[in-house]
């Protein structure tokens, strides 16, 4: 009678959210408990693909969203085309077409936003995996049934291991499905395109619209190329520590959301920072590299999108669960969107496009979805029923100290300090960095700037994979909004310097390290076509600058506290085109 009624209840929760005007996105309810606010976590992918009977549905979920005809509003095409193209309403959220797609970028929306969105993709498989389950034989249904019942997507966790999970890297796998074990063709590999969208649909001659699957780092500009996952992977590899140190340093040393949350802003000062929308942007670019995943208006259709989202979202969820009295705040949106007006202020209650809350069609605002709890999911760090906020927020710290920052030291081998212990990065008393200000509107192209210590190796194919690689930063400018002439619109990014520092040095002074780093900094300019653009055209353009920054840190007394770290202090900038050096 109870396996009835929670039937019963599954399938009136799918009849009802198929058959209204508006379509609610109420993430998965079931499987929380709505007393406790206990409920089920998002996984880390490495764990998840391990899951058995939630692995095989989700599979098989994927793969039946993939296959639903485009034209339909829940199908997988209008799905990602919320993001960018195609340029057309979703939902009956209409707007005057101020930019292409409703995502937020370089806006103090931009975790707020993609909460809902990446919401109504899990919702959606939800659903598919509750009828999968339901076809599988009586042996083992009630098994699949449970899996069902508390399926939430995964998360792919790049601050730990940059590389994409080998999963996505195969055309094909094997899972069990309700007639046995088979190999099917894997919906994480690409997005195959069923029709081939027209030209209203994806611009003719924009790189792009040709390819009839998606592609990572494409190995041709012909329709069937063939995406280059081992080289993605060596890239990605090469910035393993930049990213982990990136995200680390924000979540242990940002506590305030605006400039925690995007690449717009700038503070009263000029200062800029790191953001949760800097490590975002160069792992779309790395993985993409030319491909889909390195443009905005197309990035939703590789099905790696949505579990680099869900690791974006954790980090959003990380940061609130430690400073959980910042929150969004007033902030001028140069680039607009479908509905949003650029040069627009946007702010706690600027609605989410288009994304609706019930079927009446409210939107919902930062406001409405500030909490996971709101859509049913939590992830392993964020555990915040039963315990008060100052608990949480010290059980997070603690999480995240193990996962990015244990105790201990870095490796020396095969530098000048070899044999010696140094201490842990994240821990170093004085840290370095580059700050990076691309104003978008002069990039003649979507480009990386590579940075090292020592010359870069004379290929430009072998720049962003190089073993003396600092780090990649990518600068990607957004189509042309629609009925208005493109203006200066500035975005910033940041790129750790320390790691790459400590091999060399006892003690990061500035005696010591503004000489060494004035002698020996280089950095390329590469667009994703693997050509070089030479810095002399991004410098003497405006399009492009640097600065070096960095600041004090304290050690940090327990494992449930981060280090102290200080102000970030202007040390020298850098004119990109002439190389050269000296305080502006």
């Amino acid at each position: 009678m109870a396996k009835r009624s929670i039937l019963v209840a599954l399938l009136a929760f799918l009849f009802i959210q198929t058959t209204t005007a508006a379509y609610a996105i109420t993430g998965v309810q079931v499987g929380v408990n709505h007393q406790t606010q206990e409920r089920p976590f998002r996984q880390d992918f490495n764990k998840f693909q391990n899951a058995g009977p939630a692995w095989d549905l989700y599979v098989q979920a994927l793969m039946q969203f993939q296959k639903e005809g485009q034209s339909g509003l829940l199908s997988f095409y209008q799905v990602a085309g919320i993001h960018g193209y195609p340029d057309i309403p979703w939902d009956g959220a209409n707007g005057p077409d101020y930019s292409v797609g409703y995502c937020t970028h370089a806006s103090i929306l931009f975790p707020t936003w993609h909460r809902p969105y990446i919401a109504l993709y899990e919702q959606i498989l939800w659903n598919y995996a509750q009828k999968i389950a339901l076809t599988y034989p009586a042996s083992n249904q009630a098994q699949y049934v449970a899996a069902a019942k508390t399926f939430r997507i995964p998360y792919w966790d790049w601050a730990k291991n940059s590389t994409m999970p080998t999963k996505f890297l195969m055309k094909t796998t094997k899972i069990n499905t309700p007639t046995g074990r088979i190999s099917v063709q894997n919906p994480f590999y690409n997005y195959t395109f069923h029709p081939h969208p027209s030209a209203a649909d994806f611009p003719p001659g924009d790189g792009l619209s040709q390819f009839l699957s998606t592609v990572r780092y494409p190995n041709s500009q012909s329709p069937n190329a063939q995406s280059q996952n081992e080289l993605v992977n060596k890239q990605l590899k090469a910035n393993q520590q930049s990213l982990h140190d990136l995200t680390y340093q924000l979540l242990a040393s940002q506590p305030n959301y605006a400039p925690f949350s995007n690449t717009g802003y700038t503070d009263k000062n000029g200062n800029t920072y790191n953001s949760l929308e800097n490590m975002h942007n160069i792992v779309h670019s790395l993985v993409g590299n030319g491909g889909h995943m390195s443009y905005v208006p197309y990035a939703a259709f590789d099905p790696i999108f949505w579990l680099h989202h869900s690791n974006v979202d954790r980090l959003f969820a990380i940061w609130q669960a430690i400073y959980p009295n910042s929150f969004t705040s007033p902030q001028v949106d140069e680039f607009g969107t479908f509905t949003n007006r650029p040069g627009a202020i946007e702010d706690v209650n600027t609605p989410l496009t288009p994304f609706h809350r019930d079927t009446k069609g409210t939107f919902y605002t930062s406001a409405s979805a500030r909490k996971t709890f709101t859509f049913g999911y939590t992830y392993p760090e964020v555990v915040d029923w039963g315990v008060s906020a100052a608990q949480l927020s010290k059980n997070v710290r603690n999480a995240i100290n193990k996962l990015y920052n244990p105790k201990g030291t870095i490796s020396t081998r095969g530098t000048e300090l070899e044999g010696r212990a140094v201490v842990n990065i994240n821990d170093a008393e004085y840290q370095w960095a580059i700050n990076i200000r691309s104003d978008t509107s002069k990039i003649p192209s979507s480009l990386f700037l590579h940075f090292y210590l020592t010359c870069p190796p004379p290929s430009p194919a072998d720049w962003s994979s190089s073993p003396d690689l600092i780090a990649s930063l990518s600068v990607v400018p957004r189509p042309p909004t629609n009925n208005r002439t493109r203006t200066s619109t500035f975005i910033n990014g940041q790129l750790p310097l320390t790691h790459a520092l400590l091999p060399h040095f006892d003690n990061l002074n500035h005696t010591n390290v503004l000489p060494f780093l004035q002698k020996n900094l280089q950095w390329r300019a590469q667009k994703f076509d693997d050509s070089e653009v030479t810095n002399t055209t991004l410098g003497d353009s405006g399009a492009v600058g640097l600065r070096i920054v960095g600041r004090m840190v304290g050690g940090r007394a327990d494992d449930d506290e981060f280090p102290n770290y200080g102000e970030w202090v202007r040390e020298v900038d850098v004119m990109l085109g002439k190389g050269e050096w000296g305080l502006l």
